[in-house]
């Protein structure tokens, strides 16, 4: 099956922790980092090209971070998938003489096919959705933990 690469869950993980984390303030990338364990220099060049797609937006400065481009019910996984397959298409170079002509005829253009499905259903999960399934399984927002605390205190 097509494999998920490490650009790949990274952007799905920073584009999941925007939706679920934002509040009045953007979410920083340090935040993102410390929380998802990205290596910071995998999400900095991952959320730059998520915000040139539309998928974030970025503001600079000491107040700046990361929100979401659209609402969450309008970003679907195909979506992110697509700019992180794009930036990976961009990085690394493809040689289209290797492999023989079954490679070729056969095995590339079902595999092209697996990866169209896959695609279609990428498309249809949105952002929303995982942030409810991260909520019914017990996850919360650091604004949610640190009320939860500020009650039992």
């Amino acid at each position: 099956m097509p494999r998920l690469s490490k650009k790949t869950m990274f952007a799905i993980e920073a584009v999941l922790d925007v939706a679920f984390h934002v509040g009045d303030h953007p979410v920083r990338s340090g935040d993102i980092t410390e929380r998802q364990r990205i290596p910071k220099r995998y999400l900095e060049q991952v959320l730059q090209h998520l915000v040139r797609a539309g998928i974030l937006s970025g503001k600079r400065g000491p107040r700046g971070g990361y929100r979401l481009g659209r609402d969450k019910e309008q970003i679907t996984l195909g979506e992110v998938v697509r700019v992180v397959r794009k930036l990976e298409a961009e990085t690394e170079p493809s040689d289209l003489s290797v492999g023989s002509p079954l490679a070729h005829e056969v095995v590339w253009p079902m595999w092209e096919k697996l990866r169209d499905d896959m695609m279609s259903q990428l498309d249809t999960i949105t952002i929303e959705e995982l942030c409810q399934q991260a909520r019914a399984k017990g996850l919360r927002t650091v604004q949610n933990r640190l009320h939860a605390t500020q009650v039992v205190l």
